[in-house]
């Protein structure tokens, strides 16, 4: 008795499909070139050759990360248009915290079924992001795995490399002393972190992610929370070939209490200046959460989605140099 054929596509993997969607997103990838990229889309690898990129010594930061459950809110409301400009700048940001220039970046995009449309949208938005950041798209990879996601459910991860020299790598702990300040470049929103908390806020107060939100009645809920992650790479850089910094902290999971400390040495701490005050958005999870201060500033950015720490007689130039990148920055916080 012969045997009925079962093909891959039977099974929920369409190859074709996804070599459709490699030769839509090329265009969008090629926009990302810059000095070092050797070879395009499509091949085992990606090449990068640092000779072109001018240092003297360097040495390769790399950094990996996701967007966590803000996926689930930009699935269900069905607005993927931004959420790979999180990606990308989850980890773009985090190169940039240590001087380094970020070089490359490739991405994995896994789901149940691949909707072309769908992943060509997000692809799209992490080409955006790289080219925003200076860095090259080299390569990524695309799998339908069908049984492990749920229908329309999708993942993704992204991978950064950046190089700074060896002699200047951030951040200057032996510098940072009592009395240094610590300036805050304002965040979007929530960013890519805390997402988790959020939904299970609006889960249990039974509001949509529809409606008008509270906090800001010409949005929605959901508009609110899918802004975008910043790409503070441009700003940062600025800062930092200016010799005007002595350490970054990307404000991502762990919030305040635990991303700033990394930074400095060991005796030293921080404390918010007296007239800190949290962002509408913020001040409406703390409610709604009744939760504490201490669980806010360990969940969320709390408003401010990097923090500068710098001696106090370079305020004045770090804050007019963010305000030609659009970030009005200020004082939150003070070494002790």
């Amino acid at each position: 008795m012969s045997k009925e054929s079962i093909t891959y596509k039977d099974a929920g993997v369409d190859i074709e499909e996804g070599n459709n969607l490699v030769e839509d997103i090329k265009a969008d990838i090629k926009a990302t070139d810059r000095p070092g990229v050797m070879s395009g889309i499509g091949g085992f690898g990606g090449f990068f050759d640092l000779a072109k990129c001018n240092y003297k010594d360097p040495v390769l930061v790399a950094a990996t990360d996701g967007v966590g459950t803000k996926l689930k809110i930009a699935i269900d409301t069905d607005n993927c248009s931004t959420i790979g400009q999180d990606l990308v700048a989850m980890c773009v940001n985090d190169l940039v915290v240590q001087g380094a220039e970020p070089l490359f970046f490739l991405d994995y995009y896994a789901c149940s079924k691949l909707n072309k449309q769908h992943a060509a949208q997000v692809v799209k938005s992490i080409a955006n992001a790289c080219k925003e950041s200076g860095c090259a798209l080299i390569g990524g990879e695309t799998a339908e795995m069908p049984g492990m996601y749920q229908a329309g459910d999708f993942d993704l991860a992204g991978f950064a490399v950046g190089a700074v020299e060896r002699d200047n790598v951030l951040p200057h702990r032996e510098d940072i002393k009592k009395g240094d300040v610590i300036i805050g470049i304002p965040s979007s929103g929530v960013h890519s972190n805390g997402f988790s908390l959020v939904r299970k806020i609006m889960e249990v107060r039974d509001i949509s992610y529809n409606d008008k939100a509270e906090f800001d009645p010409l949005q929605s809920y959901a508009e609110a929370f899918l802004r975008p992650t910043e790409l503070y790479v441009k700003p940062c850089l600025e800062l930092y070939r200016s010799n005007l910094v002595k350490a970054f902290s990307h404000i991502t999971g762990g919030g305040f209490t635990e991303n700033i400390p990394r930074i400095l040495p060991e005796g030293l701490s921080f404390a918010l200046t007296d007239d800190f005050t949290l962002p509408h958005l913020f001040e409406w999870l703390k409610e709604q959460a009744a939760i504490d201060d201490a669980e806010m500033f360990r969940s969320f950015n709390c408003g401010f989605g990097m923090v500068v720490v710098a001696d106090q007689s370079e305020e004045s130039e770090i804050i007019a140099k963010l305000k030609e990148f659009n970030y009005y920055a200020r004082v939150i916080a003070e070494v002790v």
